[in-house]
């Protein structure tokens, strides 16, 4: 049985995950924004102090901001490397000592085809998932030949509470209905459709369970980015 953390563990992608390893019989630990801040340093050392060694961490906390560059506060840049990438890097500077030592574990992020590619309107959102992809290679440099991997799954769109709030700022600055404005945002990949999360559930699976694989971006598009 492994002991599994997932951050931003209680809606949307991460619940999905959690609700998988619960299935197979790991100990699961899913933890939201109401109990844990993962940019806040000491709460993130308190969280792993009472969970203890954890087998799996799947980095999944993150946010999403959309606005052309020149309308981009500080404000919001801040905010959204801070959750997606200082979030990940505080969690896997906690976990990673003892999958170490211990010569086994496997740190997943949640990143976004945002983190191979740039799109319009999507300058802080892109920086911060381009990080978090970047941590996730250079962690798995530091770890290769050792039990631990460490890799990220980048998939598009996908049908959550977030992609909703996407679709009805789309629908309010274009004036299209909100099933136009999804058909749009899901025509971005080849697929043509939002990704469930189960289908990243499965992605983090494989790569919980991958002991060959280290330091890659899997990509959940269709073929759109290569």
């Amino acid at each position: 049985m492994r002991r599994v953390l997932v951050t931003g563990g209680t809606r949307g992608i991460g619940a999905a995950v959690a609700a998988r390893f619960g299935a197979l019989g790991d100990a699961v630990v899913a933890v939201g924004r109401a109990e844990c801040d993962v940019t806040d340093e000491s709460a993130v050392a308190a969280l792993f102090e009472r969970v203890g060694p954890v087998d799996v961490l799947v980095n999944n906390a993150g946010i999403a901001t959309s606005a052309p560059l020149a309308r981009t506060t500080v404000e919001q840049w801040h905010s959204t490397m801070d959750v997606n990438a200082l979030g990940a890097f505080l969690c896997t500077r906690a976990a990673l000592p003892g999958m170490v030592e211990r010569d086994h574990g496997r740190i997943i992020t949640v990143a976004s085809t945002a983190g191979l590619a740039g799109a319009r309107y999507t300058s802080a959102y892109s920086a911060a998932k381009h990080a978090a992809v970047g941590l996730m290679r250079a962690v798995a440099a530091e770890v290769a030949g050792t039990g631990v991997t460490c890799n990220a799954v980048c998939p598009t769109f996908v049908r959550t509470d977030m992609t909703t709030e996407s679709v009805r700022r789309v629908a309010h600055l274009t004036g299209r209905s909100e099933a136009d404005a999804e058909r749009s945002i899901a025509g971005m990949s080849p697929l043509g459709r939002l990704l469930e999360p189960d289908e990243v559930a499965d992605a983090v699976l494989f790569l919980a369970d991958a002991a060959a694989v280290n330091g890659q971006a899997l990509v959940l598009d269709g073929g759109g980015v290569t």
